[in-house]
């Protein structure tokens, strides 16, 4: 699902090999990279998208992040131990990445919070072949503030409750796991990041008719800005 660069990167330590598990070592890789491959079509179909909307070449950003380490990276949750209301799966928080494209999970739990009412919202992804993407940092960053990285959090709620209550009865035999099936698309550890000019220029219009301070985003790699933010979250001394 990554390609590697033609070049030595600045940032080995978050362009290394995959890990496979031992004892998934035949149907690990096939499995992950058919999937992966598929998500990371769709949201590079997006990331398009989001520049001929922006009025920029279609592949302003896809060629951005031609080498950006991509993951894959399923998480899961034990609803046995941690399944009673209100309690937090994933606490509230923005991803750092480009793009985070998301499966739909058979437990419902996804919140995210709307950024011009403040109202946290319960996302419903509709049975089928759908799915969500949501904006991360990166893209907060090179268009200037104009698209704000999505705030989300994980928690138990009604409806989570429910359809354990449901498998309980219709799969008795099947383990009570959450699993959330999200792939981050990155840019490219060594691209330069910056706010792209005019795009920075209409969020900071957009700013001063609402009374709000300007956003500071400085030039800087994008291995960098991932680093920052390992560190923020202490996930990198």
């Amino acid at each position: 699902m990554t390609e590697i660069p033609p070049y030595k990167t600045a940032f080995p330590s978050l362009n290394m090999p995959n890990v496979v598990p031992e004892h998934f070592k035949d149907v690990w890789a096939p499995t992950l990279n058919k999937w992966g491959q598929s998500m990371k079509n769709a949201v590079e179909g997006v990331a398009e998208m989001t520049a001929v909307g922006l009025g920029l070449e279609q592949g302003a950003f896809k060629d951005a992040g031609r080498y950006g380490p991509h993951l894959l990276a399923p998480t899961a949750s034990d609803l046995v131990k941690y399944g009673e209301k209100d309690t937090i799966l994933a606490g509230f928080h923005s991803d750092l990445n480009f793009l985070t494209i998301h499966g739909r999970s058979r437990y419902p739990g996804l919140h995210i919070w709307a950024r011009n009412t403040g109202k946290r919202i319960p996302v419903s992804i509709p049975p089928g072949r759908n799915l969500l993407v949501q904006a991360g940092k990166q893209l907060e960053h090179i268009t200037g503030g104009l698209i704000k990285a999505g705030l989300h959090e994980v928690v138990v709620n009604e409806k989570t409750i429910g359809v354990i209550e449901q498998r309980r009865t219709e799969y008795p035999e099947r383990p009570l796991i959450r699993i959330s099936s999200t792939f981050f698309w990155h840019l490219s550890s060594d691209f330069d990041l910056e706010p792209i000019r005019d795009l920075k220029a209409r969020a900071d219009t957009l700013k001063e008719a609402n009374g709000e301070e300007k956003d500071d985003y400085p030039t800087l790699k994008v291995g960098d800005q991932v680093q920052n933010e390992l560190r923020f979250i202490a996930l990198m001394a």
